[in-house]
């Protein structure tokens, strides 16, 4: 097999992965703040991750994959300001904050099935470990943290090159994070953030805990030092999350990381980000009612796992741009993988060692060059559309190669690809009846019956597909 590189934003280049522990490859992903739905641009981050653990079984390590939920500290600005985000809903919505907490974890896992996202190892839920986090801010607190009426603050000048994975060092050695950065009085430094916040005097969270610096709640960026510790000890192998962390959360846990255990240790060998996705109607905010989650994708007719495709079509470093288009797009090219894998009725040759041999090779090459899934999925096309491979050959090197891309075509129907949006009057029965009438009809040279059908069809919105290539009958206009 090629020997895998992955891009490590920490030294921003490509280097061999060679694991902390033999055989194994542990990895932490930084997961959602469980305090409204997740919108596509966050479930990029989880495609990412999962495309990543899937690679690393693909090469044969013992995966161990964790993912947290945020459900207590994450403040309503990323840069350590603001209201606690779970605090807030909780109060705009007038309901327990463990229920709010409940309903939109079970969400995010919903629609982590949707896409087809392997479940990790561990769901790590942030107020599980509030006990060790006191314990973790109590073993750094007398050489790197200082205390302020408003919590414990922990001291960036005690570590280390600060900020280095972010690049924010300015010429003069000055850190340049402290432009985006909650200014509080008595902070020693700008770039200086909470490890546990206080609650103010005269108010009652409805998540608090005691500890040695009073009733309060533990800062956001603790939480994943702590639990990535707790479950894959330290150092482990690789670190993800979004490219918004490598700015200011995730330097934020590296310090802490360095103060638990040593300057010459950043927590992860390998801190990997995926790039954002570009929405250009503004709809990606939560702010804007309808924002795009992938329920949205859904009650519009897609099926989901098109949009894991489109991710796939981009480069995790890259830009991704969503529109509608796109998404149609990589809908048709889903729907032409499973019609490849579904109609091939070709006999098979004696001997294709050499060419299932040829067809590894590049997808591994590809998919070991920092996940470069396009060049994959090209290599995965050519194999489905194949001269000279059965069904049986086929599908066993498809079979291999999808269980990386995880789009589930082994599975997945031509039915279950058709689009019907969730306002469609019609049911498929009545289509299916309708349709086999019109069937009827044309070869009866019934013409006229039959365009009456189509038209009755049309007006429920249905679009007929008369010689649609992909044969695809069907389809409700979205």
């Amino acid at each position: 097999m090629t020997e895998l590189r992955l891009f490590n934003s920490l030294t921003r280049q490509l280097e061999t992965f060679t694991p902390v522990h033999a055989g194994e490859a542990r990895v932490y992903t930084c997961g959602p703040t469980v305090y409204n739905y997740p919108h596509i641009g966050n479930m990029r981050a989880y495609v990412f991750a999962d495309t990543l653990g899937r690679v690393l079984s693909y090469e044969g390590y013992k995966l161990t994959h964790v993912i947290n939920i945020t459900d207590v500290g994450h403040l309503t600005d990323d840069a350590d300001a603001g209201e606690d985000k779970m605090e807030k809903m909780a109060a705009e919505k007038a309901q327990s904050i463990w229920d709010i907490a409940r309903h939109y974890t079970e969400a995010y896992w919903e629609d982590i099935k949707a896409l087809n996202i392997r479940q990790p190892a561990h769901w790590s839920i942030a107020t599980d470990y509030v006990p060790a986090m006191i314990d973790y801010a109590k073993s750094i607190a007398d050489k790197h943290c200082y205390e302020l009426d408003s919590g414990l603050y922990f001291d960036t000048s005690t570590v280390a090159n600060y900020g280095a994975l972010a690049r924010a060092k300015t010429e003069d050695g000055a850190n340049a994070l402290g432009a985006r950065i909650e200014e509080v009085e008595g902070k020693r430094h700008a770039a200086d953030f909470a490890i546990w916040r206080k609650t103010p005097v005269g108010e009652t969270r409805q998540m608090e805990w005691d500890s040695p610096w009073g009733k309060g709640a533990p800062g956001w960026h603790l939480e994943c030092s702590v639990m990535s510790e707790a479950l894959l000890g330290l150092p482990f192998d690789i670190h993800t999350g979004g490219i918004d962390h490598r700015e200011i959360h995730h330097p934020n846990e590296i310090a802490q990381n360095q103060a638990r255990c040593g300057s010459d240790h950043s927590g992860a060998r390998f801190w990997m980000h995926n790039n954002f996705l570009i929405e250009r109607s503004g709809k990606m905010s939560k702010s804007s009612g309808e924002f795009l989650r992938v329920q949205l994708l859904i009650d519009k007719g897609f099926h989901p796992l098109a949009y894991r495709l489109m991710c796939l079509q981009a480069h995790y470093r890259s830009e991704l741009e969503f529109s509608w288009e796109g998404l149609q797009a990589a809908f048709v090219r889903l729907k032409r993988m499973v019609m490849a894998l579904t109609s091939d009725t070709a006999p098979g040759e004696g001997d294709i060692t050499e060419r299932e041999v040829a067809y590894r090779n590049r997808f591994d090459d590809a998919i070991s060059d920092d996940l470069n899934t396009p060049k994959a999925i090209a290599v995965f096309e050519e194999v489905l559309s194949a001269a000279g491979l059965g069904p049986n050959y086929r599908r066993s090197i498809a079979a291999q190669m999808e269980a990386v891309l995880g789009l589930n075509l082994m599975a997945v129907t031509r039915q279950d690809l058709r689009i019907r949006p969730k306002a469609a009057i019609i049911t498929e029965e009545e289509i299916e009846t309708a349709l086999a009438a019109r069937k009827e009809a044309r070869a009866a040279k019934d013409f006229a019956k039959s365009d009456a059908i189509r038209d009755d069809l049309i007006a429920k919105g249905v679009e007929v597909m008369d010689g649609d290539p992909l044969g695809w009958d069907w389809r409700l206009d979205i």
